[in-house]
């Protein structure tokens, strides 16, 4: 006799679990690794800054995966594990307390919670096991011979995708989504949403929003500190352009004044 099924909650990351965004932290990490340049590092969160500003929309996620996908390829995929501690002591204190309660609520009345995420398999699950979590849903980078291919070696966790990954552990796990629940803010998890008997829309974008009232769905709003860390996020941006460009102004200033081109013997011509 195979065992009953049993519920579970999803929850989705960024602005969902956590206030704000937390690509920030994979830039900063990246940059102390080696893995991007500062100036790198500025063109990613302006974009990552575009994405939360707007909303997420597919156009917006595939230039974001693109410009990651061609920093991270033919890199050491150990650098991306090493940086995972410095991306979690961002991410944590960042934490909805309220969100977290219900995730133990959950857990408490015999549910399973995992974080369902398009940020990196290695995030979600590092993330689940410090809250106690029972597992993590992220992009899955492609490895091979230890390094980064730039490409995923699953499907990549967004609006359908990230459906049929929850459909698959579903299967595995034997989960009964009927009397599951989801918790997103963007309309892009609608597939997600729409999978689960119980759905919830967490600080939601517009869209999800009129959805929300359309479906007679539960809406929670607490996203107050979301908005001031993106509006801290748009000034720290502010300022590493202003670095930045400090920094090269400085550089040539202090180069000495190029003289007269000099050739030398061992210069091919």
């Amino acid at each position: 006799m195979e065992p009953a099924k049993q519920a579970a909650a999803f929850f989705d990351l960024d602005r969902t679990l956590v206030a704000g965004s937390s690509g920030i932290f994979w830039a900063r990490a990246a940059v102390d690794a080696g893995i991007v340049t500062r100036r790198q590092m500025v063109r990613l969160l302006g974009a990552n800054l575009k994405f939360r500003l707007r909303g997420s929309t597919d156009e917006s996620t595939d230039a974001i995966r693109e410009r990651l996908a061609e920093l991270v390829a033919g890199r050491d995929a150990m650098q991306l594990r090493r940086m995972m501690p410095e991306v979690l002591a961002g991410v944590l204190p960042r934490l909805y307390p309220q969100m977290l309660r219900i995730a133990y609520d959950h857990q408490d009345a015999g549910r399973k919670v995992y974080i369902a995420t398009a940020s990196s398999q290695i995030v979600a699950e590092m993330l689940s096991d410090v809250l106690g979590f029972d597992g993590g849903i992220g992009a899955v980078p492609e490895i091979i011979d230890g390094k980064m291919t730039g490409r995923d070696a699953d499907v990549f966790p967004y609006r359908d995708g990230k459906a049929q990954r929850i459909l698959e552990l579903a299967e595995r796990e034997r989960i009964d989504l009927a009397a599951s629940y989801g918790y997103s803010d963007s309309e892009s998890d609608l597939p997600m949403l729409r999978l689960v008997g119980r759905a919830v829309a967490v600080n939601p974008d517009s869209e999800l929003e009129a959805i929300a009232a359309e479906e007679g769905w539960e809406v929670m709003r607490f996203d107050q500190l979301g908005r001031k860390l993106l509006a801290l996020g748009a000034l720290a941006l502010m300022g590493l352009v202003g670095t930045a460009g400090r920094t090269v102004a400085a550089r040539r200033s202090a180069a000495p004044p190029a003289g007269p081109r000099l050739r030398t013997p061992w210069k091919r011509r």
